[in-house]
């Protein structure tokens, strides 16, 4: 689960390093194109036999997942890894608060969100408005989630990867003739596609043989920690005494939520819906949260 969340973020990181060539449009439809191919290989959806119910909620998740990772990495762009992906977590947050029903996590969560976009001469608000877009897509991509694996059976989850990837291809294409790769550049958005794709899928899917699925919600909680020191290590991104402890109160709000909700209602498990879903374990695209209460890993970062 550590070399889950790191490979996750380390993969961001490596993204970011790609923006200032061809930006965060070409990074992600690299990246998207990375996944389908990945997440598709490994299930093979047969989009061929799906039915008119099934396609609705996969085109709805597949622009879901698009928009997640567009607005992430557009994000960590503007106001930096840690803060983004911290943001971003509000989303599965959220969903864990509706679940566990605590004023007290509500306001926590409500104070740290504060402290984290409080006004300064320098406060970047679209990319906290993007980061908080990232928010809510991850909050719909849970939801969503929930119809898809409900209608696809089996590992036909990804169809929504595939055709996410699809849609890239247009604007990706642009994106890339605008702004010519170099190599390096390219190197790091598919590196970014593995790191978060790819590695973070598998090692998931090994770890939740063996171990409950809210328990790993609850560690996935971490990864807004992990996204800041990664970083403050790979892309000199510092955060104040005051993000630092806005970030952990976050962390500790949806741990305390996930749990809570788990001892309420047991037995409820998420079908992943991340690259690194149990839908496969019950997946449909890369990053998932393993339980109802919206813990784990997000579609983006």
């Amino acid at each position: 689960m550590l070399g889950s969340g790191l490979s996750n973020q380390a993969g961001a990181s490596v993204a970011a390093l790609a923006f200032p060539v061809i930006g965060p449009l070409g990074v992600v439809a690299v990246r998207q194109w990375v996944a389908a191919a990945v997440l598709c290989g490994a299930g093979r959806p047969r989009m061929r036999s799906f039915t008119v119910a099934q396609w609705r909620p996969v085109l709805a998740l597949a622009v879901v997942f698009a928009a997640v990772n567009l607005s992430l990495y557009t994000a960590v762009d503007r106001v930096g890894l840690g803060l983004a992906v911290t943001l971003e977590f509000l989303g599965p947050l959220a969903v864990a608060l509706i679940g566990s029903r605590r004023r007290t996590d509500v306001l926590c969560a409500l104070a740290a969100v504060v402290v984290l976009t409080r006004p300064e001469p320098s406060t970047d608000y679209p990319g906290i408005g993007l980061a908080l877009l990232a928010a809510a897509c991850w909050a719909c991509y849970i939801a969503l989630n929930r119809v898809v694996g409900g209608r696809l059976p089996g590992l036909q989850g990804p169809a929504a990867a595939a055709v996410s990837g699809a849609a890239y291809v247009p604007a990706g294409a642009l994106a890339l003739w605008w702004h010519p790769p170099t190599v390096t550049a390219l190197a790091c958005a598919v590196t970014a596609g593995i790191l978060s794709s790819a590695v973070p899928f598998l090692s998931d899917l090994l770890t939740l043989r063996r171990v409950p699925p809210h328990f790993f919600g609850v560690f996935m909680s971490v990864n807004p920690v992990f996204a800041a020191l990664v970083g403050l290590v790979v892309l000199d991104q510092q955060l104040d005494a005051a993000a630092w402890t806005a970030t952990f109160v976050i962390v500790a709000a949806n741990a305390v939520a996930v749990g809570t909700g788990v001892r309420q209602t047991p037995g409820n498990g998420l079908m992943r819906m991340r690259e690194d879903n149990t839908q496969f374990p019950r997946t449909s695209c890369p990053r998932a949260s393993p339980t109802d209460d919206g813990g784990g890993r997000s579609p983006g970062a």
